[in-house]
């Protein structure tokens, strides 16, 4: 019985192992410098050609004090997950920052998933364990904060003001709006109503896009994501 128990713990170990997905995994890329795809953390950040832009970014950049204290206070009760990407210029200038504020505000790095996603076209804003499904994921960077397994709010791309006063604002039960609300004004429209009714409906929602878009061109990276995750017919409607 013994034996039996352990084989079938040892194949469920194995079983296990092939599915999990590497950590700090490096893709390279022809002719280009390699990305990092999938989750990551600060070790692999610090070595290499990353250094370059994360070390830099992380010792020159001083949060607020203020802002810090109240992130100290309240984030620990939170989880994050940040989407990146290591070929980003936005990515290269707010994720060392963001680093160096969790850091300040004594944050435990356990509770950050940190998740590198693609610039290909056929894997576009994508990770090979797909830990982007779902949440709308179309600028990089993302930084998504849960409390309680609910998403409270999210950074997208830039922060408003600074990094650290938004993300005091949001976690003080602000009226928070990141940068690019379009595009989640059409998502949860399309995902409320599928795309047939949102054919039908979505002249009704050109006025309120009308207030939210900052410009005529920010649902075309949401389009472009939708297209590239076989979401065509939704990527031509947005379109």
């Amino acid at each position: 019985m013994k034996t039996l128990v352990s084989l079938t713990l040892n194949f469920t170990l194995v079983i296990c192992s092939l599915h999990a997905q590497p950590f700090n995994k490096e893709v390279a890329v022809e002719g280009k410098n390699p990305v990092l795809l999938g989750k990551v953390n600060k070790d692999i950040l610090i070595t290499n050609i990353y250094a370059d832009w994360f070390i830099d970014g992380y010792e020159a950049y001083q949060p607020n004090s203020e802002d810090i204290e109240i992130i100290h206070k309240r984030l620990p009760k939170y989880t994050i997950t940040a989407f990146f990407g290591s070929w980003c210029g936005d990515s290269k200038k707010h994720l060392p920052r963001f680093y160096k504020i969790l850091e300040k505000g004594e944050f435990p790095l356990e509770r950050l998933t940190l998740v590198g996603v693609s610039k290909e076209r056929n894997t576009y804003k994508q990770s090979p364990g797909g830990e982007e499904e779902g949440l709308n994921i179309h600028r990089v960077p993302t930084f998504i904060f849960y409390k309680d397994g609910k998403e409270i709010n999210r950074i997208v791309e830039q922060p408003n003001e600074t990094l650290e006063h938004d993300i005091s604002l949001l976690l003080q039960g602000e009226h928070y709006i990141p940068k690019y609300n379009a595009v989640a004004v059409v998502n949860n429209a399309l995902e409320k109503m599928g795309v047939n009714k949102f054919k039908r409906k979505y002249k009704k929602l050109l006025p309120i896009l009308r207030d939210e878009a900052k410009s005529i061109y920010e649902l075309n990276t949401y389009s472009n994501v939708l297209f590239y995750s076989d979401r065509k017919e939704e990527a031509i409607v947005v379109a």
